[in-house]
Formats: structure tokens, C-alpha cells, sequence
């Protein structure tokens, strides 16, 4: 019966299973080809075909950025009158009005602090998003939570998602880098590992200085004999595959061999910025006389170079601020953000400048985000302690609806009321804008299909354009 109807309706319901799962099976096709990277079809038109997030490392304070509370000036000093949820340190003080002035930017009016001047200019490329949540208030646990979906090690990094669904544009780079400017976050470097996903897809970190990346300098006296000892590498390991089958770690090294082999001469061009113009370095605060500024204006150029490359996913470190524990500022906050801000605001002006104008932001995703916000009261009397329950980021570039502002927080600035997102959805949609369907994204591990965003997540559709 079975063989009489192969041909028949019982063959259509078996094609139309087996079509069902097949948008699960395109990355594994691929790794049993022995690429990983292998460039894979997205599952409907993308809006973009890269992302770079820049990770505010310890927690931006959203009313001294981007969310201004007039009644927090006007209660300054205060005892604060809404009922505080516990905090990391418990050290509560009275309401603290924010230290800078807000002025209107763009033809939409966004408001941003005194902080951000550079980035206020590009407010009408901005999705602002005032109403950000998240599970933890702890750095480790919410560090995870925003990279990988989980507030635990172990899971696999949204960069590492992005290139287990579509591979590279690039095979001669890494499809998923991380520029680190000098603070590796809380967590440390299991934020961009690949978890459960094949080995290949963990994030690649370049280190900031004259060599970001270590072992892949050429050791032997010509490229001749590296390369016949390469072929000599693979020839072994193909016949311990041949008497073993997979396996991850072996397939993953053979992979990462030969992509080292490449990048030896891939990564001197890439972080060779002689060749970009007095201008271009300007607009970056390449010649800034803050060396932080210069540090991470070189990230975001380089990320800009990186983009022209075809990588998939790049994320950008905070440099090290001299006196700064990152954005976590529990005391001294005008000096801290100050500081901090002076760092990166040049730099995220200038990328967005630059993309905008080489025609690039259309395909590029920006988000620019830490992993929660802080709180509207003082912790002591100078410092904002974690806050989890309301705070902002921004998204620019392809797909994105520029000069809008969603969702809101009360009047403190304190918990999301209006259209609370939460980091789930913000995965949903940067996964949206890439053409993949965050519900179809799956790898089958520990007997259920696995998925950045668990069995959460929406996509929000009204930031988008």
C-alpha cells in the first residue's frame, strides 16, 4: 500500500511534513558539509543583513539619558514617595534629580540629556524604546539574560544565533566578532559563547592595541609550508571523522584552522585605517584629546570596516574609563556618566553618520543598549543604585521607524507602565529585521527544540518602518 501510493496524496502530506521541519535542518546541512559559515537563505526578505550592538557595560541611567522626569527635579532631596523595591545594595537615599539639562533634537523633538550632544544630532534615525524591563538587577545574571536569553551561563549568545541561522558573507573573518575596548562584562566570556550550538559559532574576541587577535601570526617561513602542513592537519582529522563520525569539537577546530589560516591576512587590511581620510577620522574622535574617545571611536570605525565585510554580528565593548566601574555608577554619577559618555558619544555619532552616508545604515542594524538602567532615587548620595523595572534603549538603521519613542515609564522614571518590552523582544525583533523567524530558529538539545528566545518573545512591529 505504501508502495502504490508513493506517488499519490500520501506523498503530498509526507512533502508537506518534511517541508514543515526543513527550515530547522538548513544549519545542520551545512555544519555535515564541513562549513559552518556557509552563507544560509534567511527565512523571508530581510530588512538588514548585519547588526552591531554597542553594550553599555553596568547600566546607563535612563533619567540622566535619554528618559528626562522633571518631577525628580522637582522633588531633589526628597524622601522618595513610591515604594522602592529591594536593590543590589540597599543603601537608599532621597530622590535625586538628574544633574544634566534635556534639549529637543531632530525634526521629532526626541529629547536626550546634555550627556549625549553627538548622539542627540542623529535623534531622527532613533527608535527610542523608554520602556525596557528585565528579570535580574544583579550585573552576572542580567549580562546573560541580555546576551543570551537566559540569566544563567551556558546558553548559546544572540551572535551565535544570528550565524548558526545564516552563516557569513565573509569566509576569510569570523561571522560573529566582539571588539573589546577593555571591559570583558560580568559573566565573562560565556556572554559570546556559542552553548549548545557548534563550536564555530562562539563570538571571536579582537583585542584593542596593534594585535587584536591572538595565534594567528604566520609561524613558519612560507606560506607554502604552512599551507602543506594545513592539508596534512586536515587529511588526519577527516580520517579520525571518517572512523568516528561527528564530532563537534574536532569538526569545529578544522574549521577554526583554516579560518585562522585566512584571517592572517584579512585581519592586518581590516585594522589597517591608514587608508581612511582626515575627515573620516574626525568624524570618529580619532585626533579627540580624551584617549578613551580614541579607543572607542577606533572600535566603531572598525566596525563600520567590518560591516563592508559582510560580518554578521559585532559587538562593541565599553573602554576601561580611568576611576569608572563601567556605567555602574553607585557614587560619584556626574563624574562617572560624564566620563563615560565622553568616551562613546563622538564615536556612535560618527557611525551612525558614516553608515548613513556610505549608504550602509539602510542594510545595517544599530542597538545601543546595557543590561537594565538605574534607579531614580540616590543610593548614598551621589550614586543610583540597579534598576530592572523601567529603562531605555535605541535602535537605528534598516527596518527601524527613525525619531519615534515607545512605550514610557511613570513619572519618576522608575518602572515601565506603557508598552513594556522585554529582552525577549528585543531578540524577536532583531532576529525579525535579519528575515528569521525567532519561533522557527531552533536546534534540538536536551529533547526539546531550543531557541534564543525560549517561548517568549513579539516581535515589535510598531517601531518598525
Amino acid at each position: 500500500m505504501l508502495g502504490r501510493s508513493a506517488i499519490g496524496f500520501g506523498a503530498l502530506a509526507l512533502w508537506g511534513l518534511l517541508g514543515d521541519k526543513a527550515y530547522a535542518a538548513a544549519p545542520a546541512a551545512a555544519e555535515n558539509a564541513g562549513d559552518p559559515w556557509a552563507a544560509r537563505p534567511s527565512h523571508f526578505s530581510p530588512k538588514v543583513r548585519n547588526i552591531i550592538f554597542l553594550y553599555m557595560d553596568g547600566g546607563v541611567s535612563q533619567v540622566d539619558s535619554f528618559d528626562p522626569k522633571p518631577r525628580l527635579t522637582k522633588e531633589h532631596g526628597q524622601p522618595f514617595k513610591p515604594k522602592m523595591e529591594p536593590t543590589q545594595f540597599n543603601n537608599n537615599g532621597n530622590t535625586l534629580g538628574s544633574p544634566w539639562k534635556f534639549k529637543q533634537y531632530g525634526q521629532c523633538g526626541m529629547p536626550v540629556s546634555d550627556l549625549f550632544p553627538h548622539v542627540g544630532q542623529c535623534a531622527d534615525d532613533l527608535a527610542l524604546i523608554r520602556s525596557m524591563t528585565s528579570t535580574f538587577s544583579e550585573h552576572t545574571n542580567a549580562n546573560y539574560f541580555l546576551h543570551t536569553g537566559l540569566g544563567l551561563a551556558g546558553r548559546p549568545s544572540m551572535g551565535a544565533w544570528v550565524g548558526y541561522g545564516l552563516g557569513s558573507a565573509n569566509q576569510n573573518l569570523p561571522g560573529f566578532i566582539v571588539l573589546n575596548g577593555g571591559l570583558v562584562p560580568p559573566g565573562g566570556l560565556e556572554n559570546f559563547g556559542n552553548g549548545f550550538l557548534p563550536s564555530a559559532y562562539q563570538g571571536s574576541l579582537f583585542r584593542a592595541g596593534g594585535h587584536p587577535v591572538a595565534n594567528i601570526a604566520p609561524l613558519e617561513a612560507n606560506a607554502r609550508l604552512q599551507q602543506n602542513k594545513l592539508a596534512l592537519m586536515r587529511q588526519l582529522d577527516q580520517g579520525q571523522l571518517e572512523r568516528t563520525g561527528r564530532l563537534d569539537q574536532l569538526e569545529s577546530a578544522i574549521a577554526n584552522y583554516e579560518l585562522a589560516f585566512r584571517m592572517q591576512s584579512a585581519v592586518p587590511e581590516l585594522m589597517d585605517l591608514t587608508g581612511e581620510s582626515a575627515a573620516t577620522r574626525q568624524l570618529y574622535g580619532l585626533d579627540a584629546a580624551f584617549e578613551h574617545t580614541r579607543t572607542f571611536g577606533t572600535q566603531c570605525l572598525v566596525a563600520r570596516r567590518l560591516v563592508e565585510r559582510g560580518v554578521r554580528f559585532i559587538e562593541l565593548t565599553c573602554p576601561a574609563v580611568n576611576g569608572n566601574d563601567r556605567w555602574d555608577q553607585h557614587g560619584g554619577l556626574k563624574h562617572g556618566h560624564e566620563t563615560n559618555a565622553l568616551a562613546v558619544d563622538q564615536p556612535i555619532a560618527g557611525l551612525l553618520r558614516d553608515l548613513k552616508s556610505r549608504g550602509l545604515l539602510e542594510h545595517t542594524l544599530v542597538v545601543w543598549s546595557g543590561e537594565f538602567g538605574r534607579t531614580p532615587f540616590a543610593q548614598g548620595s551621589d550614586g543610583r543604585d540597579h534598576n530592572p523595572f523601567g529603562f531605555s534603549l535605541w535602535l537605528a538603521g534598516g527596518g527601524v521607524k527613525g525619531g519615534t519613542i515607545y512605550g514610557a515609564t511613570d513619572e519618576y522614571g522608575y518602572k515601565a507602565v506603557e508598552n513594556a518590552v522585554t529582552i525577549h523582544d528585543l531578540h524577536a525583533t532583531m532576529l525579525h529585521l535579519l528575515g528569521l523567524d525567532h519561533k522557527r530558529l531552533t536546534i534540538r538539545y536536551s529533547g526539546r527544540d531550543m531557541r534564543l528566545t525560549d517561548v517568549h518573545g513579539e516581535v515589535l512591529f510598531p517601531i518598525l518602518a
